[in-house]
């Protein structure tokens, strides 16, 4: 059985100008959308957006928000409307996040 995704445990996660575009995007639009729409936006999405905004290169995430942008980022690539070069920097991304969500040790 799979543990809950923590929001204390944090990992570095490296990710490339274009990877980095790409998530900036996926949260940018996220959050407008749900703005648009009345509601508040996801606070994972704008804490993350705020991470990505201030990092180099390295960025920390918590496992919740790496699980969450994991399952964003995914729909995003597979919806078909993506461009192609998304496609392949949101993949990258995806492979990252589910490398490490994978290898976390459970908790009780």
């Amino acid at each position: 059985m799979s543990s809950k995704p923590s929001e204390a445990e944090t990992y570095e996660v490296t990710l490339s100008r274009d990877e980095q575009w790409v998530v900036h995007h996926l949260l940018a639009t996220d959050i407008d959308e749900a703005i648009d729409n009345g509601e508040a936006a996801p606070a994972w999405a704008l804490e993350l957006f705020e991470t990505i905004e201030a990092a180099d290169e390295t960025a920390v995430l918590t496992d919740y928000q790496a699980q969450q942008l994991s399952d964003a980022m995914t729909a995003y690539v597979t919806c078909g409307d993506a461009p192609e070069q998304d496609i392949v920097n949101g993949s990258s991304v995806v492979d990252r996040l589910e490398a490490r969500l994978e290898s976390r040790q459970p908790t009780e």
